[in-house]
C-alpha cells in the first residue's frame, strides 16, 4: 500500500507543478487528489486491471474514479513508466536510507565486541579447516576482519544510494514530446517541470537520457552491493561456527 500511495503522490506532484507553470488545473482538483491518497480501492483496481491489462493504468483509473473532478488532469502527459519507475527509484533510495543506519549500528556494536575481546586468544586455521591449525590470533582480531568487510559494504551502500537519480518527467520512449505539446513547444517550461517534480520527490539529479525506463544497470548495481553484504555476513557466520574448535 505504501508504494501505491507513493505513486499517487508522484501523480499529484506532477499536477501541482503543471499548475504552477500555467496549465489549467485548479486548486479544487489538487485538493480532491490530496484528500483521496489514502482512499485506495484495491478491489476496484484489480477489476480495472482485468479490463485494461495494465497495472499502473488500473490504479490511475481507480484514482480517477475517487477524484471525478480531477480525472481529466490525472497523469496528464505522462506514461506509466513515469509513475512506476520514479516510484521504484524513490523506494530504492528510501530502502538504502533504512539499511545504512542499521549497518552502521551493527558496525559500532561489533567494534565494541572487538575491543572487548582483543586479548582473548584463539587458534587460527588455514582455510578454516580444523586439521590445519596455523598460529594463535585473537577473537578481537578476527572480529576486525568482519568489520573491515562491513565498512566496505557501508561505503558501497552510500555510493549506490547517492548514484540513484530520478527518471524525471519523460514520456513513453524517454523523450519529452508529450509535455512539449502541453506547453506549446516551450522547452524552458518542460525543463522547469522536470526540476520541480524531481525536487518534490527528494532528488537533486535526473537521468539526462533514458528510454522508457530508468537504466537497468542501476538494478544490477544495487543488487550487487546487497549480495556483497550478504557475503560478508555469511563469512562472519562461518567464522563463528569455527570458534568452538579454536
Amino acid at each position: 500500500m505504501d508504494e501505491t500511495m507513493e505513486t499517487l503522490w508522484i501523480i499529484i506532484n506532477l499536477a501541482k507543478s503543471q499548475q504552477k507553470l500555467g496549465l489549467e488545473i485548479n486548486d479544487e482538483q489538487i485538493s480532491e487528489m490530496e484528500n483521496n491518497v489514502g482512499n485506495i480501492d484495491f478491489k476496484r483496481a484489480a477489476e480495472e486491471e482485468k479490463l485494461c491489462r495494465h497495472d499502473v493504468m488500473a490504479h490511475v483509473h481507480t484514482f480517477a474514479a475517487a477524484c471525478p473532478s480531477a480525472a481529466p488532469i490525472i497523469h496528464l502527459g505522462a506514461t506509466s513508466a513515469f509513475v512506476g519507475d520514479n516510484t521504484d527509484l524513490i523506494v530504492m533510495k528510501d530502502a538504502f536510507n533504512i539499511l545504512l543506519p542499521k549497518l552502521a549500528r551493527c558496525i559500532q556494536r561489533l567494534s565494541t565486541f572487538a575491543e572487548t575481546y582483543k586479548s582473548l586468544p584463539c587458534l587460527g586455521y588455514m582455510h578454516l579447516h580444523i586439521t590445519m591449525p596455523a598460529q594463535l590470533t585473537s577473537v578481537g582480531k578476527r572480529a576486525c576482519l568482519w568489520l573491515q568487510d562491513l565498512m566496505t559494504d557501508l561505503e558501497s551502500f552510500k555510493r549506490s544510494r547517492d548514484s540513484i537519480r530520478f527518471r524525471g518527467v519523460k514520456g513513453t520512449t524517454g523523450t519529452q514530446t508529450s509535455f512539449l505539446a502541453l506547453f506549446d513547444g516551450d522547452h524552458s517550461k518542460v525543463e522547469e517541470l522536470d526540476r520541480l517534480v524531481r525536487e518534490m520527490a527528494g532528488f537533486d539529479k535526473s537521468y539526462l537520457v533514458c528510454g522508457q525506463t530508468y537504466p537497468r544497470k542501476l538494478d544490477i548495481d544495487c543488487l550487487s552491493v546487497l549480495a556483497s553484504m550478504g557475503a560478508s555476513v555469511h563469512k562472519m557466520g562461518v567464522s563463528c561456527r569455527g570458534f568452538p574448535n579454536c
